[in-house]
């Protein structure tokens, strides 16, 4: 019997970069289906998130990614451009974003076709993984191809329907938040959340007692 799991994710965290691969690779060893649900980063459900936190908090952060992604090995550096406009002196975020709200649709609307996973997995590794100007030439075609979707199609969705994705993105956040956690990456499986990149060994080992098996 196929497991299902739904992993709720941004495109401006890195840990959910950092994480989506190894979800992705899991559902193609094992017999699991995970839903992938976007949601919009705090720094535009929560702007003044980043102002209030503590001051050690972005340098810990930096520090911390880049040695999660040495660890397992995955391609790691600084978005160009950064998903989210903000200033990294102030802290403070832009009232123009050019590029979430295109991002975020698009994934919804990959979602919607049942290959978010893959979508969102090719794109995080582009802006995530050290792709100079990820936004243009053929970068995000190239990651829709290789998920077998077309850009031009998911644009199109994306503008002619953005009302209604971003009613669904906002269902994806309410049904993360009702699961018992708020943030991302946060992978609910049976009910329980598991939230961050370091728990989807216990993520496994939950999925195991509950009949996970290799493909």
């Amino acid at each position: 019997m196929t497991l299902t799991a739904d992993l709720f994710w941004s495109f401006r965290s890195p840990y959910s970069y950092l994480a989506t691969r190894r979800y992705r690779a899991l559902t193609e060893e094992h017999d699991l289906m995970v839903n992938l649900r976007p949601v919009y980063p705090l720094a535009i459900r929560e702007p003044a998130f980043f102002e209030r936190n503590h001051p050690n908090w972005l340098r810990y952060t930096f520090t911390d990614m880049f040695r999660v992604a040495q660890f397992h090995g995955i391609p790691f550096g600084p978005p160009k451009p950064d998903p989210i406009v903000q200033n990294v002196i102030t802290r403070e975020i832009a009232d123009e974003q050019p590029y979430i709200f295109r991002l975020t649709r698009l994934g919804q609307a990959a979602a919607r076709r049942g290959q978010s996973l893959a979508f969102c997995d090719e794109v995080s590794r582009l802006i995530w993984g050290g792709a100079e100007n990820w936004h243009e030439g053929d970068h995000l075609a190239g990651a829709a191809t290789r998920a077998g979707l077309e850009l031009a199609e998911l644009d199109a969705e994306a503008v002619e329907d953005a009302e209604a994705l971003d009613a669904e993105i906002a269902s994806n956040q309410a049904a993360l938040e009702a699961a018992g956690h708020w943030g991302v990456p946060t992978l609910v499986f049976d009910g329980e959340p598991f939230f961050g990149q370091d728990r989807i060994e216990m993520a496994v080992w939950r999925m195991q007692q509950k009949g996970l098996a290799p493909r």
